[in-house]
């Protein structure tokens, strides 16, 4: 893959299981706050994956769309947008009713001295979209960050693990979380929490900063020491998938790779990828951020795309000096402060 529309044509292929699966989601698929870095691809998967099934789903994309250009993209791929602000409760009620909802819209980065909006978005919000789509199934997404560090020797933390999240977005995404559980019990409304981290393109993510810092000859931190990682394309397609084991009380699953990936491991392969000497900072923990997504695979399957694969084209990538959307991830960041 050499260019943005290569990568969104992989991104976009449907699997065999989620085609079937496909055939089982009766009713219209809606993403809210869909104008992400996932959202546009999860959209394009969901209309292939329709087309191949012969299904009749429409895919409808939600966002305040400040981009014409990807509302066109989108249209153009056979779905349907609509703009609106979910904060605007105006806006938010006037949506379509639907029977499937994706759930996307959260805000990270800026929360350190904007605390009021974070909890507003991450926290208020939901219960208006909850109340708004009682009679759908929901996909929430949330975020590993409602876990505390485990040992790096723990296999990462399960869904059964306490939330004990460092820092006032981990604590504002377990209030999303939280808002959503108890409108699913209120109003018996079918609910899956999708707990990801880290999902990865060419683009943006984990391995992609380790890799431009292999190549700049910048520092990098191990003191987080280990991270786990998924590409984007798995990441979407179980995302859609998860509308199929929705439930009440909701279902909580970890999304994410199989492996506990070494920091200073990945710097020194992209060091051989991209023949340059990394340069190593800090001393790994005995803790990190990590989850254990054995349930998720046990439910939809390992991902399709190895961390080595994944690797691979990042390092081809940043050779030849492919679009970057300069969107950090902050994983070295231990006191949750975003």
């Amino acid at each position: 893959m050499e260019t943005v529309a290569e990568l969104e044509a992989k991104l976009a292929e449907p699997s065999e299981a989620l085609i079937r699966d496909m055939t089982r989601i009766d009713g219209d698929v809606m993403l809210l706050g869909a104008g992400g870095k996932m959202g546009p691809s999860m959209a394009k998967l969901i209309v292939n994956a329709v087309n191949a099934a012969n299904g009749s789903n429409k895919v409808i994309a939600v966002s305040r769309f400040s981009s014409d250009g990807l509302r066109h993209d989108l249209e153009s791929a056979g779905v349907h947008t609509i703009a609106a602000d979910l904060m605007n409760d105006d806006e938010l009620q006037r949506l379509p009713d639907v029977k499937n909802v994706i759930y996307m819209a959260g805000t990270k980065f800026g929360t350190s001295g904007n605390e009021h909006f974070t909890w507003a978005m991450n926290a208020y919000l939901p219960g208006r979209v909850a109340q708004k789509y009682r009679k759908s199934r929901i996909v929430v997404f949330s975020t590993g960050n409602v876990y505390p560090f485990t040992s790096v020797l723990s296999g990462g933390a399960t869904e059964e693990t306490e939330p004990s999240p460092v820092g006032e977005y981990g604590q504002s995404c377990l209030g999303r979380e939280r808002i959503f559980e108890h409108f699913s019990y209120k109003n018996n409304t079918p609910i899956t929490i999708f707990r990801l981290n880290y999902a990865i393109d060419m683009r943006y993510g984990v391995l992609l900063e380790i890799a431009k810092a292999v190549q700049e000859g910048r520092p990098i931190d191990v003191t987080m020491g280990n991270v786990n990682v998924i590409w984007q394309g798995d990441a979407n397609e179980m995302a859609v998938r998860a509308l199929t084991v929705c439930n009440t009380p909701p279902c909580v699953v970890n999304i994410t790779g199989p492996e506990t990936v070494s920091l200073r491991w990945a710097a020194e392969h992209f060091g051989g990828l991209l023949n340059k000497t990394p340069i190593i900072t800090g001393q790994e923990q005995s803790t990190a951020l990590l989850s254990n997504a054995t349930k998720a695979h046990m439910l939809f399957g390992y991902p399709k795309v190895s961390v080595r694969q994944m690797m691979k084209w990042i390092a081809e990538w940043v050779s030849i000096g492919g679009l970057e959307w300069n969107k950090p991830t902050h994983f070295q960041e231990r006191e949750g402060k975003f």
